[in-house]
């Protein structure tokens, strides 16, 4: 089988891609950390504040942030143990476990919010300008609409 390698446009686009991937994630983690917060427990805070009664099901919380069940176990310990995040049992149905945002939780959240969304700026959006954010908005958009049309259904 031959193998149809990458232009060097295509090269170029790619390397540059999965080389700043790892920067731009450290550059977030690094300033959330002083709320000593990283981006997976920042993310969790975000999900459960945007969910109805602040609380998700633990399966559908694992499912949006791509982790196993056990991931998802591990990602929530450190956050339980410091009081961000409570589990609880789902009365109706003992088999389904819940994961709720607690006072605490939003709190911490508000507090690093403008922080991360500062550093979002900084790093990511300032140094691709108004147009550049508009044209990367629209190229995930496709490669999102690709990947998710090659999950089964």
């Amino acid at each position: 089988m031959s193998t149809t390698w990458l232009s060097d446009a295509e090269q170029t686009a790619w390397r540059s891609f999965i080389t700043t991937l790892p920067d731009l994630t450290a550059a977030f983690e690094t300033d959330l950390a002083r709320h000593g917060l990283s981006m997976g427990d920042y993310e969790v805070l975000v999900f459960l504040s945007e969910a109805a009664d602040n609380r998700m099901r633990m399966c559908d919380l694992a499912g949006g942030l791509r982790l196993s069940p056990s991931g998802l176990t591990r990602r929530l310990d450190g956050l339980v143990k410091v009081g961000w995040v409570e589990r609880a049992s789902c009365a109706a149905d003992r088999r389904v476990m819940y994961a709720h945002l607690t006072p605490a939780g939003r709190a911490k959240m508000e507090e690093a919010a403008p922080d991360h969304v500062a550093s979002v700026r900084r790093h990511f959006l300032e140094p691709l300008g108004t147009a550049g954010v508009g044209q990367l908005g629209e190229l995930f958009a496709k490669v999102r609409d690709h990947l998710h049309s090659l999950q089964p259904v």
